[in-house]
């Protein structure tokens, strides 16, 4: 397909639930704890971010992420994820033991723009995460992901998640976006 502007209607709409049907069945992965299936879904080249928010003041908004080789929460690519699900797997992550229950909304989903076999995407998310009788966590955020068709399906490429909060209460990071 072209660009997205090229695009028919119908080919505009039918782009847009596919992406929302692997967008919802990636986050469905790994509420089900089928890591193994959610590296699967990975581009080998992908490249997983969430930069730290600060607040700021209207004229240095600019600032208000870390720019990509600065700080961040996360900067992983697969080899740092396989890394991650492997400790989940063979329980050696402590802060995932017992494991926690979590539920991801993904919402407002958008078309960027369609580069051949590369689309940008938009959309927000809602990440509930709940652990022991007591832990309670929720994050809010929005996310830019680049998927690529691969063989009549997607792979992720790219996830940059931009949080709302400027503070994280929670206990630790340990759940995927």
């Amino acid at each position: 397909m072209g660009a997205y502007a090229d695009m028919t209607l119908q080919e505009q709409m039918l782009l847009k639930h596919e992406v929302e049907e692997f967008l919802f069945m990636e986050a469905d992965l790994l509420d089900s704890r089928r890591y193994d299936d959610w590296l699967a879904v990975l581009a080998d080249d992908i490249h997983y971010w969430m930069p730290i928010r600060r607040t700021t003041t209207a004229r240095e908004v600019e600032l208000e992420f870390t720019k990509p080789g600065g700080m961040a929460f996360f900067d992983d690519d697969k080899t740092v994820l396989t890394l991650r699900i492997q400790r989940l797997s063979v329980g050696r992550a402590w802060a995932e033991d017992p494991p926690s229950r979590t539920r991801r909304l993904v919402t407002n989903v958008r078309l960027l723009s369609v580069d051949g076999d590369e689309i940008n995407v938009g959309c927000n998310f809602k990440l509930y995460r709940t652990r022991l009788n007591s832990e309670e966590d929720s994050w809010i955020g929005r996310r830019e992901d680049l998927l690529r068709r691969v063989d009549g399906g997607f792979k992720l490429a790219r996830r940059h998640i931009f949080l709302e909060q400027t503070v994280i209460l929670s206990q630790n990071m340990s759940s995927l976006f």
